[in-house]
């Protein structure tokens, strides 16, 4: 059982990789590692971890597996970006019908800025109510957003999901509200980067002699390894 940060950061060090909810192949998950008394509680707790863990540099974490959030160790990240970025090209169709938001708007915006809280990219992309343009914004280069009421918040979603199982986008760190006391409340905020920025262009260029089927193949090989009775098709589900 997972009790703390570190032990979380050594198991994602020793596996390769660990998605944080139930999935496919049984066991393979943070949720079924901790304690449920630990999800909500006083105590720190795999929430809680998961800036930490972030933080040192070793593990990536993004909605990786099946559009669900978990942890790749740098190790591994390469192979995952040869295969996924094949897989996945980023695309400017419209992910969402409503925002006109696409893949390509999101992941120029967030290169441009660097990093980005999530709220300041929905700012960005027009997406918050209160939302004033003062100032020309890098969104307005690259395709128009059609102007509608009530935009949803949600609609960031779709599109930021996409970039982050195409392993284009992690999350940097999870920020907090701080209350005049000073101590940090609420849910963290996610900000967003690209892996180049956060880690160093040199990182993806590890397995620059390994094809996108070569790397599928060697990330599916860990995996039997790992899980050598697990069907070969519940595998697959958190490659593809």
């Amino acid at each position: 059982m997972l009790r703390s940060a570190s032990d979380l950061e050594a198991y994602v060090l020793e596996l390769g990789f660990l998605p944080f909810f139930r999935n496919s192949v049984r066991g393979f998950s943070i949720e079924e590692m901790v304690d449920p008394r630990l999800w909500f509680s006083e105590e720190e707790g795999p929430w809680e971890w998961k800036g930490q863990v972030i933080r040192n540099l070793n593990c990536a974490y993004g909605k990786f597996f099946n559009g669900k959030a978990g942890y790749i160790s740098l190790d591994w990240f390469p192979d995952f970006a040869n295969h996924r970025r094949a897989l996945h090209p980023v695309t400017s169709t419209v992910a969402d019908p409503e925002t006109g938001i696409s893949e390509k708007m999101i992941l120029e915006t967030v290169r441009a800025h660097e990093s980005l809280l999530s709220k300041e990219l929905k700012d960005l992309c027009g997406l918050t109510s209160k939302r004033r343009r003062r100032s020309f914004d890098l969104i307005d280069t690259l395709e128009p957003i059609p102007v509608t009421k009530n935009r949803r918040r949600g609609g960031l979603e779709p599109a930021l999901t996409g970039l982050q199982m195409a392993t284009r986008i992690v999350i940097a760190d999870f920020e907090y509200n701080i209350s005049r006391s000073g101590e940090p409340y609420g849910w963290g905020i996610a900000r967003y980067t690209t892996p180049e920025a956060l880690y160093g262009e040199e990182l993806l260029s590890n397995c620059e002699e390994r094809s996108p089927d070569e790397s599928r193949q060697r990330i599916l090989s860990h995996l039997l390894s790992l899980f050598p009775d697990a069907p070969q098709s519940r595998l697959l589900k958190l490659i593809e």
